[in-house]
């Protein structure tokens, strides 16, 4: 929430991020129950996820959501393109089926929710970036961070609530600038860049550099976490990264298509 307030502040008293928009009940209700919606149901998914599995498995699942876009694009016909398309759906599935193999041996159910938990984070994760997609026709990549980002945080203030109540605030200094990073890195600048992005590109396009989060992750995982990488990541990530790039082919040669 903080980080679309900011936006708006932004938005409203100066011109560094353009013109705002007015909106209209259409474009109000599809940042409501649209971008709003589909971004707080992603942010549960996400970090709940988290508690359950290693960061750089989460990372991985959604590493294939430009399968899931493209997917999503386009109907299956009688085509190479079509065969391109779901012959790197199934390699990207294989990738996941992978991923999924130790926590199906161990049987533990833990294991399950969080692998589960972030396959949901990536299919929610899509679900938005279409959304944003819808919103671009009207909106700024700024104002639709903006309007989204405060409606999923009101939406999930009820579940934050709860869980302070439970858990009670800590306050140290190591996690004061940790939430700073994530509202300014992760909140302002990040969805600023990726939905000014979807102005110009398909879904599908953008998301591809969603490849950059898992290897990007596995390494900060490791080096600030301590986190292990398992001996399936590795080859599930070369599964999904090889059924990502089958699918994009065509579209990084020749960005019109």
């Amino acid at each position: 929430m903080s980080a679309g307030l900011i936006l708006l502040l932004l938005l409203r008293f100066t011109r560094l991020m353009g013109q705002r928009s007015l909106l209209n009940p259409t474009i109000q209700w599809r940042l409501w129950w649209g971008g709003g919606l589909s971004l707080a149901a992603y942010i549960v998914s996400f970090n709940w996820a988290l508690r359950f599995t290693s960061a750089s498995h989460v990372a991985l699942y959604l590493g294939c959501a430009p399968i899931w876009a493209l997917l999503w694009e386009g109907s299956p016909v009688r085509s190479w393109s079509s065969l391109r398309r779901y012959g790197a759906a199934v390699l990207a599935l294989a990738g996941l089926v992978v991923l999924f193999q130790p926590a199906l041996k161990q049987g533990r159910g833990g294991a399950w929710i969080g692998e589960l938990l972030g396959l949901a984070a990536s299919l929610l994760w899509t679900v938005y970036g279409r959304q944003c997609r819808r919103l671009s026709e009207q909106l700024s990549g700024v104002e639709i961070s903006a309007h989204t980002m405060w409606r999923a945080g009101l939406l999930l203030l009820c579940l934050s609530a709860v869980e302070l109540h439970k858990r009670g605030l800590t306050w140290r200094a190591d996690l004061v600038w940790t939430q700073a990073y994530c509202i300014i890195g992760g909140g302002v600048i990040t969805f600023w860049i990726w939905n000014n992005a979807l102005q110009h590109w398909p879904t599908s396009q953008v998301l591809l550099f969603n490849n950059l989060i898992p290897l990007s992750t596995m390494g900060w995982s490791w080096v600030c976490l301590g986190e292990l990488v398992t001996p399936t990541f590795w080859f599930a990530m070369i599964l999904v990264f090889a059924g990502v790039l089958l699918g994009q082919t065509r579209k990084l040669i020749d960005p019109e298509l």
